[in-house]
């Protein structure tokens, strides 16, 4: 088997040598506003594709067709979420349930529809007789998101009604999808750890009367043992996670394939393998790779000695040699992400506590110095700012969630989002998401095989 995978690879890699230049398009194909690269115009701005009322993002306004900066702003059906956020920090309550019955449903709950909601959640929660030892321990993935992914497309299979799109259909395959993707997560990054990385094998089921965030801490950990402060501190990430209107890339795969007609589950599927990407939910995973890679060089935690490393890193000569300073800019925002000032503004004492504080320093000098210096780099005269990826991985660091889950917990509280943008597309979208590609190809004629 061995020898034959050694020969197919020698075969393709030949065959790749000729090929290249089939796959590479002039830049001068480019040019000019008829193509809209990433679906983005010249400046910057995204195509307009389609109206939402699910979740707007807003981090400039125009102003005689000139982009302006301002403040970022996250509004969930018309709510600010920084409104949201510190509510529940007041309260002392768990808020990710309440936003994703907004996020469906377009209202917030009295205080009875959100028990019966949580109620029909903790049903939810419980995987279908035989999913896990068929679909999880048989079939492990040393990556949960592939796992997530594949799991949603099973479920297909377990469903009585799984192509039915009306509206009561996809909202109960959307409430049954929240519910049991933690489980799923929890579940498949256990069965990860004991085949991939030699530790032992612990599943702990979902314990109904706790939030989703408690229950997930609790899940995966050996001895099932959380605090209450770690288990706000992650539904904060839940709440600030679970929608970003409809033209982040996720959003938009999920309503691309919905305007198909498709099921629920390729839909969703479609929108976790975008989640994936490191440009998009994996980026999370990438800063905190370039925290530990500065955290081991830079010595004193000084703003001459964080911009010297970073400068090291732009060039290629030090991180993963891309050049790229993960966690800062933005398509959206720019002078600052909403997301990334309330994980800073609730995080800190944590950081203190818990023994981060030189890492939760280092990410804010990061921010300072690196800023003006992907701005000068690049030529940008718009302010930037950090996303809400440069600090979400030191928070579940903090939490002691290890970097496997750190995109899969994106997902976890994006589904919310992505289901409401799916309904919303089979509701109202009316035709099939279709761009246009312009042709480049040389056209030739067909030769016979015993002429070429």
């Amino acid at each position: 088997m061995q020898k034959d995978k050694t020969e197919l690879n020698q075969y393709i890699e030949a065959l790749c040598r000729s090929v290249t230049g089939e796959y590479e398009i002039p830049a001068r194909y480019y040019e000019g506003d008829a193509v809209k690269r990433g679906l983005r115009n010249a400046d910057g701005t995204g195509v307009m594709a389609g109206v939402t009322r699910i979740g707007s993002v807003q981090g400039y306004y125009l102003r005689d067709f000139e982009k302006v900066a301002m403040p970022g702003e996250l509004y969930y059906r018309g709510i600010n979420v920084n409104e949201i956020v510190a509510s529940h920090a007041q309260s002392g309550t768990f808020g990710y349930e309440e936003v994703a019955y907004l996020l469906l449903f377009g209202t917030l709950p009295t205080a009875e529809q959100l028990g019966q909601f949580n109620h029909v959640l903790a049903d939810a929660r419980r995987l279908p007789d035989g999913f896990f030892e068929d679909m999880i321990l048989k079939a492990p993935s040393q990556n949960i998101m592939n796992k997530l992914e594949r799991s949603t497309l099973v479920l297909y299979s377990y469903d009585e009604r799984p192509d039915d799109t009306s509206l009561e259909n996809v909202m109960r395959q959307s409430i049954e999808l929240i519910g049991c993707f933690p489980t799923i997560v929890a579940d498949a990054y256990a069965v990860k750890r004991h085949y991939f990385d030699n530790k032992s094998l612990y599943i702990h089921n979902p314990k109904e009367g706790l939030s989703l965030s408690e229950n997930f801490i609790r899940m995966i950990r050996k001895d099932k043992v959380y605090t209450e402060e770690e288990a706000r501190l992650l539904d904060l990430m839940l709440i600030l996670h679970a929608e970003h209107g409809g033209g982040n890339n996720s959003a938009f795969a999920c309503r691309t394939l919905s305007s198909s007609g498709t099921d629920t589950y390729s839909a969703v599927a479609a929108a976790v393998g975008a989640l994936k990407g490191p440009l998009h939910g994996g980026a999370n995973a990438k800063v905190m790779e370039m925290l530990s890679d500065i955290d081991a060089h830079v010595g004193a935690v000084t703003e001459s000695n964080v911009r010297d490393y970073l400068a090291k890193i732009m060039r290629g000569e030090a991180g993963d040699g891309s050049g790229k300073l993960y966690g800062l800019g933005h398509a959206v925002y720019t002078l600052s992400d909403p997301r990334a000032e309330a994980i800073k503004r609730y995080a800190r004492g944590m950081a203190e506590e818990k023994g981060y504080g030189r890492q939760f320093a280092l990410l804010e000098a990061v921010e300072r110095q690196g800023i003006p210096m992907i701005m000068e780099q690049k030529g940008h005269s718009l302010p930037m700012c950090a996303n809400v990826d440069l600090y979400s991985g030191l928070v579940y660091q903090m939490l002691d969630i290890p970097p496997d889950l750190y995109t899969p917990l994106f997902a976890i509280a994006r589904i919310a989002g992505w289901c409401a943008h799916r309904m919303e597309e089979l509701l109202t979208g009316g035709r099939i998401i279709r761009p246009a590609y312009r042709s480049s190809m040389r056209y030739s004629h067909y030769v016979p095989i015993e002429m070429r």
